[in-house]
C-alpha cells in the first residue's frame, strides 16, 4: 500500500543501527497488525467468560494493535524522535481520537474494549499506590477538551486526515470491516480529534473503575497482553515461531530412535502417551520420565490444535537453573536437533547462551588459549551479542518450546503492559512441571493457584516425579478443572540403588569425616551434601587435601562465571553415563547438587534434610543402578532457632524440625537395608499423612488462597499492579551484587565495546546471588544500578564473609 507524501516523514520509531532513519508511523502500524495475525494464530480461540469478549476478541485486538500509535502524530512527539526534547505526554492517549473515525460500534462494551486495548499498551490507567511511573488518570483526570488539546498538540490536520484514510484502507485490505459497516466519512475528521480523545478517554477512565467479574477482569488483561505482545514483536522486527516440534510426530520420532538402540518404550511411557487430559506421571530416576511427558506432551498438543486451533506452546519447567539449562541441551541436540526450536526462559538466560555461543566456538566453551587477549575480547564480544539476541527472541515468545522455572510464567499474574503479554502466552498450552517440589508450601501453594488459572485458560498440566507424595497429587487435583490420570511405572521393575546407613552425629564430625577419608583414600568418587553454606565451606577446607587434584565445591554464594567454571569441571569429571569407571575424587555441595546436575558417584554423605529433599541427593549416587547398591549415609542435623524465629527449631539452620525428625526417624529405623522406589515412595507418603502433614497441607491451601487472592483477582484489570511486583520478587527472587574488590572490572565491562544489553551480559560474570535480604548487607551504588558487598571472597570457596556495619546480618548457616 502505497503512503500519501504527507505521511510519508510521519515516524513512529527513531532511528537505530537495524533503521538509520527510523520507522515511519504506517508502516510500524501495519507491522503491528501483522503481529497481531500471527499472535492469534499462535494463541488461536480463546475460552473467555463475557460473551462479547469471547465472540470478538481478535477482532479488538485488531483494531487496537493497527491504531495504537496514531497519537504519535503529535508534532511534539514528532520533534523527540529527531533529538528534540522529551515530549513528557502520552501517544496512546491522543490515540483514542481516532477511533470514533475508524472502528464500528457493535452491541455493548465494544468501543470501550478497543479503547482500552490502545490506552493501556504502556501505562495502567488507575492507582500507583506509589510504585512506577505515573498512571493515565494521573496524568489527565480533571481535563476537559480544551486543557488536553493544549497539553497533546498541536498536530497537522492534513496530515490526520490522511492518516485516517490510510488507516480506513489498511484495515478494508484486513477485513476488519468484513460483515459490519464502517463510520461515515466526517466532512472535517481531524477537526474533532481533540473533542473525541477527550471524550472516550473519560469514558473509558469511568469505565475501568467500575468493578467486573475477576474473570471478565481477566479477558480484559488478556486483550492487553494481545497488543502489547504484537507491538513488541513489530518493534523488534522478530518473527514468532510456527512450528510445534513436539506435536503428533514425535512418537515415530522417539520410536525410530529407541529401535535404533534396540530398545523399546516402558509401559509407563505408553499409558503416558495414551492420556487425553492432565497428567501426573511417577517414574524413577533412568525409567525414561522425560520421554514420557513428552509423549503425553505431544498428544495435547493435537488436541488442543484441535480444540482450540493455534500452536500450543510447551512449557518445560524444572526449580533449577543448571537442570534448566541441561534439558534445553537435551531437548534440542537429542529430540529436535534446531537448539533454535527450544527458548531458555528464566532469569538468566542471557547467561546460558553465551555460555553455548562460546561452544560453538571451542570445543569446551573455554577461550581460544593463543595468548591473544584481543582475539579472546572479540570471541566473547561476538558471542555475548549473539547470546543477547537468543535471549531477546524468547521474551518476545518466539520459540514454541521453552524450558525455565515455572515462576517466569507465574510473572504473568502481575500482569499491566509488562507481563501481561506472559499470561496470554499460557493460555491453550501444554505445561509439563518436572520435579514439582512438595518441601516448600508458599512457593508450591502459589505454583498452584496459577495451575488453577492455566487449566482456566486452556491449558493442560502435566507432572513428572521420581519423588511424588500422594498428599501433593491431592493438592494438584484441587487446583485442576478435572483430575489428573495418575501413572506410576511398575517399581518391580526399577533397580535397587542404595543402601542405607545412618550416622548418630553432625555431618562435620569425626565419623562422617572419617568415612570421607576413608572412601577416598579408597579411590572412590564421594560426594557430600550440607543444609547450609557453612558447612559446605567447612567439609571442603577439611577434605579438600585428600583430593587435592579433584575436590570441587558448588554452593549458591558464588560469582557467576566461577560457579559456571565448576559446574563445567562437575560435569566432566562426575557426569552420568561416561565410559569407564568412575573417577576418584570429592564433591562438597549445599542443595544447589539435589537436582542441577546430571552426576554419579560412588557414595552420598549428607545431613538429613526431609524426605523429597534427601530422594534427590540420593538420585546422584548409583544413578543408572547398573552396580550394586551404593551407600547412602545420612547425619543426624543439628537443630537450632533461625534468626527472628526464636521459638521454631530447624535442622542446620534451614530445614524445619518436624518433616527432617520423621525423614531421621524412618532411615535411622532401616539402617543397613537397602531401599526400594516402592519403599521410598511408601516412606514419603507417611510423612506427608502425619499430623505435620495435615499442616502442612493446610499451610499450602492458605499459600495458594493468599496468592490468588493478592495476585489472581482481577476485577479492576486496569490498575497499576506494581506494588505487587515487590511482594512477588520477594517471594522468588533474592537479589545479586558484586564485591568492591571487582568494582573497576564491573565497570570496564559495562562499557566494553558494544551494546549496554551486552556490557552488561559480561559484566554478570562478577555478580554474586544474594538473600532476599540482600540489600541490608550491600551498599547501592547508583550510577551502575548494583549492590556493592564489602566480603571476603575466594573463587574455589565462594563467600566467605561479609565485612563492616552489616556483617552480623550475613549468616552462611542460615542460606543454602
Amino acid at each position: 500500500m502505497t503512503e500519501p507524501d504527507s505521511l510519508v516523514a510521519l515516524l513512529a520509531k527513531s532511528s537505530s543501527r537495524a533503521m538509520p532513519a527510523g520507522e515511519t508511523l504506517t508502516a510500524h502500524s501495519a507491522a503491528t497488525l501483522t503481529a497481531l495475525r500471527e499472535v492469534q494464530r499462535r494463541i488461536g480461540r480463546l475460552r473467555l467468560y463475557d460473551d462479547v469478549l469471547s465472540a470478538r476478541f481478535w477482532w479488538f485486538a485488531a483494531w487496537a494493535a493497527l491504531t495504537h500509535d496514531a497519537g504519535k502524530i503529535a508534532e511534539g512527539f514528532q520533534r523527540m524522535l529527531r533529538g528534540g526534547i522529551p515530549w513528557g505526554h502520552r501517544h496512546e492517549v491522543l490515540s483514542l481520537g481516532f477511533l470514533p473515525h475508524l472502528v464500528p460500534e457493535p452491541a455493548n462494551d465494544g468501543p470501550h474494549w478497543v479503547a482500552a486495548g490502545v490506552l493501556t499498551h504502556h501505562r495502567a490507567l488507575h492507582r500507583n499506590d506509589g510504585h512506577g511511573p505515573r498512571t493515565v488518570a494521573t496524568m489527565y483526570d480533571g481535563f476537559d477538551a480544551s486543557q488536553l488539546s493544549d497539553v497533546l498538540g498541536p498536530w497537522n490536520d492534513t496530515v490526520a486526515a490522511a492518516l485516517i484514510d490510510w488507516f480506513r484502507a489498511r484495515a478494508h485490505a484486513a477485513g476488519l470491516y468484513d460483515g459490519v459497516d464502517p463510520p461515515g466519512p466526517s466532512t472535517t475528521p481531524a477537526a474533532s480529534i481533540a473533542d473525541d480523545t477527550h471524550r472516550l478517554l473519560h469514558n473509558v477512565l469511568d469505565w475501568a473503575v467500575d468493578e467486573r467479574r475477576s474473570d471478565q477482569g481477566l479477558g480484559a488483561i488478556l486483550l492487553q497482553g494481545a497488543v502489547t505482545m504484537a507491538d513488541r514483536v513489530s518493534s523488534a522486527h522478530g518473527q514468532l515461531h510456527v512450528d510445534q516440534p513436539f506435536d503428533g510426530s514425535y512418537p515415530d520420532r522417539l520410536m525410530a530412535r529407541l529401535t535404533a538402540a534396540g530398545r523399546s518404550a516402558h509401559p509407563h511411557q505408553l499409558a503416558a502417551a495414551a492420556v487425553d487430559g492432565h497428567l501426573v506421571l511417577r517414574a524413577w530416576t533412568g525409567s525414561g520420565k522425560t520421554e514420557g511427558g513428552l509423549l503425553w506432551a505431544s498428544r495435547q498438543v493435537e488436541g488442543l490444535r484441535a480444540e482450540h486451533g493455534g500452536v500450543p506452546r510447551l512449557f518445560y519447567s524444572l526449580p533449577y537453573l543448571a537442570s534448566i539449562n541441561a534439558m534445553a541441551r537435551r531437548l534440542a541436540e537429542n529430540e529436535v536437533n534446531d537448539e533454535n526450536l527450544i527458548g531458555v526462559s528464566h532469569s538468566r538466560a542471557a547467561s546460558y547462551y553465551l555460555s553455548r555461543s562460546l561452544c560453538d566456538e571451542t570445543d569446551d566453551g573455554s577461550l581460544r588459549d593463543d595468548n591473544d587477549a584481543s582475539d579472546d575480547a572479540r570471541a566473547r564480544l561476538a558471542a555475548a551479542s549473539k547470546a543477547v539476541a537468543r535471549a531477546a527472541a524468547t521474551r518476545l515468545f518466539a520459540e514454541t518450546v521453552r524450558v525455565g522455572t515455572p515462576y517466569q510464567q507465574l510473572r504473568g499474574a502481575l500482569a499491566g503492559p509488562t507481563h501481561s503479554a506472559v499470561l496470554l502466552d499460557s493460555a491453550n498450552s501444554v505445561f509439563l512441571l518436572d520435579e514439582l517440589h512438595a518441601y516448600d508450601p508458599r512457593r508450591l501453594g502459589y505454583l498452584l493457584a496459577m495451575v488453577e488459572l492455566w487449566t482456566k485458560l486452556g491449558s493442560r498440566i502435566g507432572v513428572l516425579s521420581a519423588t511424588l507424595p500422594s498428599r501433593l497429587v491431592d493438592l494438584l487435583s484441587e487446583a485442576l478443572d478435572r483430575e489428573p490420570t495418575v501413572i506410576h511405572a511398575d517399581p518391580t521393575a526399577a533397580p535397587v540403588r542404595h543402601r542405607i546407613r545412618t550416622i548418630d552425629g553432625h555431618l562435620t564430625g569425626p565419623a562422617a569425616l572419617s568415612l570421607a577419608r576413608e572412601r577416598l583414600a579408597a579411590g572412590q568418587s564421594v560426594l557430600i551434601v550440607a543444609n547450609n553454606v557453612k558447612d559446605a565451606q567447612t567439609l571442603f577446607e577439611e577434605l579438600a587435601t585428600f583430593s587435592p587434584a579433584s575436590a570441587l565445591l558448588l554452593h549458591s554464594r558464588f560469582r557467576r562465571g566461577d560457579r559456571s567454571r565448576i559446574e563445567r569441571a562437575i560435569n566432566s569429571r562426575y557426569g552420568s553415563g561416561q565410559p569407564g569407571p568412575r573417577p576418584a575424587g570429592l564433591m562438597v555441595g549445599t542443595q544447589a547438587v539435589e537436582v542441577s546436575l546430571d552426576v554419579d558417584f560412588d557414595i552420598l554423605i549428607t545431613s538429613c534434610a526431609p524426605l523429597d529433599a534427601l530422594a534427590q541427593r540420593f538420585g546422584r549416587v548409583n544413578r543408572a543402578g547398573t552396580r550394586p547398591p551404593a551407600d547412602v549415609v545420612i547425619c543426624r542435623p543439628d537443630l537450632r532457632p533461625r534468626r527472628g524465629n526464636a521459638t521454631d527449631l530447624f535442622a542446620d539452620g534451614v530445614y524445619k524440625q518436624e518433616p527432617t525428625e520423621a525423614a531421621w526417624s524412618l532411615l535411622a529405623g532401616h539402617d543397613g537395608q537397602t531401599i526400594t522406589e516402592a519403599a521410598l515412595t511408601t516412606w514419603l507418603d507417611t510423612v506427608y499423612a502425619s499430623p505435620w502433614g495435615d499442616r502442612w497441607a493446610d499451610e499450602v491451601r492458605s499459600h495458594r488462597a493468599a496468592f490468588a487472592s493478592a495476585f489472581l483477582y482481577f476485577a479492576y484489570p486496569f490498575d497499576d499492579r506494581g506494588h505487587l511486583a515487590d511482594d512477588f520478587d520477594e517471594c522468588f527472587n533474592g537479589t545479586e551484587g558484586i564485591l568492591t574488590d571487582d568494582l573497576d572490572d564491573y565497570r570496564t565491562l559495562l562499557t566494553s565495546d558494544g551494546t549496554a544489553a551486552t556490557g552488561r551480559l559480561l559484566a554478570a560474570d562478577l555478580l554474586i546471588p544474594l538473600p532476599a535480604f540482600g540489600a541490608k548487607i550491600a551498599r547501592w551504588e547508583r550510577e551502575l544500578g548494583i549492590h556493592i558487598i564489602d566480603g571476603t571472597y575466594d573463587p574455589d570457596r565462594g563467600l566467605l564473609e561479609i565485612r563492616g556495619p552489616q556483617a552480623e546480618k550475613y549468616a552462611p548457616g542460615e542460606l543454602i
